[in-house]
């Protein structure tokens, strides 16, 4: 498969299947940071040392499968422009991080886009598995799974007190970061999303937007991931995040439900108002492209609107980026040109469902 062939379609193959609590979960992303053990970390290592793990994890690895992870192909950052680089990012199948890391450094996608291994980031590896719902606890088992395929073929860095060693000592230990990624417009508008995320910070979890640290909640979408690794059990970490997302699904339940009882004629306003803008605008900026798409999505989820798909929130919140809105162009557009393509998108994809 072609790099061409990852950039044209927007969801990616596993997005499209119905998971778990998925009104309100959106996906779960499972995450194994991984180093060779005779190889100096990518922050100190010279372009010789980088190769040998570019170099090794492609010879064992690239057009190889495991099990559904069908024909991992290897994409060099190198070798990559920046649009392609882009686009890649706003699919989450590589961190805006390794965009920067042009030595000796790329990535490994699988077939259905449900495996990325990126490779020479902050570390040698770091592994993604993504899942759509809320599957905390098949994404570790699949994780763990794939990361001893890997073992075969790698000596990875680890102690026994200390566990797997990586760059950064956040990592350290299990070097697990998992994430769900949730839709919460009801805790948004009833303004308790902002009393909550202090409380759940103090759980040791940490609150961010879609792109992960320093992004913006943008469309009521935040992730949710864990922020300790040292000193506690991979199970023991998912098991509290699958604790707090489970109470969070409980509350944003409870704050839709008590939206439509009690401010039903302001709700059914709002997101009309909001589906007439996204039917009709000829210009729209990224913020409220994604405000609507969220009170679209929230129409949907509480019976208010039903002849759209679910998924469109999904897919339009991946097409109206800036990488995708330009590969659609098939040229560099400026923010106002990007701005009238995202409103033409969006009305060309509302237009595919007649209601």
């Amino acid at each position: 498969m072609s790099l061409q062939s990852f950039i044209n379609e927007a969801i990616s193959p596993w997005m499209q299947e119905d998971g778990p609590d998925n009104d309100i979960v959106m996906s779960t992303r499972v995450r194994l940071a991984r180093n060779f053990s005779n190889v100096p970390f990518p922050l100190t290592a010279n372009k010789e040392k980088l190769s040998v793990v570019s170099n090794t994890l492609k010879t064992h690895f690239e057009n190889q499968s495991f099990e559904q992870y069908e024909n991992l192909e290897f994409f060099s950052m190198e070798q990559m422009q920046a649009l392609e680089k882009r686009v890649l990012v706003e699919k989450h199948l590589i961190s805006p991080h390794l965009v920067e890391k042009d030595l000796e450094s790329g990535v490994l996608i699988s077939n259905n886009e449900q495996v990325s291994l990126m490779i020479n980031e902050e570390d040698h590896i770091r592994l993604q598995l993504y899942f759509p719902g809320l599957q905390l606890d098949r994404g570790l088992k699949e994780a763990f799974r794939f990361d001893d395929w890997l073992e075969e073929k790698i000596n990875y860095a680890f102690e026994e007190k200390r566990g797997y060693l990586t760059s950064c000592p956040t990592n350290a230990g299990t070097g697990l970061r998992a994430s769900v990624m949730m839709h919460l417009p009801a805790l948004t508008l009833t303004r308790k999303m902002s009393k909550m995320i202090p409380a759940i910070n103090q759980l040791g979890l940490v609150v961010r937007g879609m792109y992960g640290e320093g992004s913006e909640a943008l469309g009521n979408i935040y992730q949710i991931s864990n922020q300790i690794t040292l000193g506690r059990s991979e199970q023991d970490i998912i098991e509290d995040l699958q604790s707090v997302v489970e109470k969070m699904i409980e509350r944003e339940r409870f704050a839709r439900k008590m939206l439509v009882e009690q401010s039903a004629l302001r709700l059914e306003d709002r997101i009309f108002r909001s589906y007439g803008t996204l039917k009709y605008s000829r210009i729209m900026e990224s913020k409220e492209a994604a405000t609507c798409l969220s009170d679209l999505r929230l129409g949907i989820d509480v019976g208010y609107i039903d002849h759209l798909s679910k998924t469109i929130l999904n897919e339009l919140m991946v097409l109206t980026q800036p990488g995708f809105l330009q590969q659609y162009a098939k040229e560099t557009l400026n923010a106002q040109q990007r701005d009238i393509r995202r409103a033409s998108i969006i009305r060309e994809r509302l237009s595919l469902e007649k209601g």
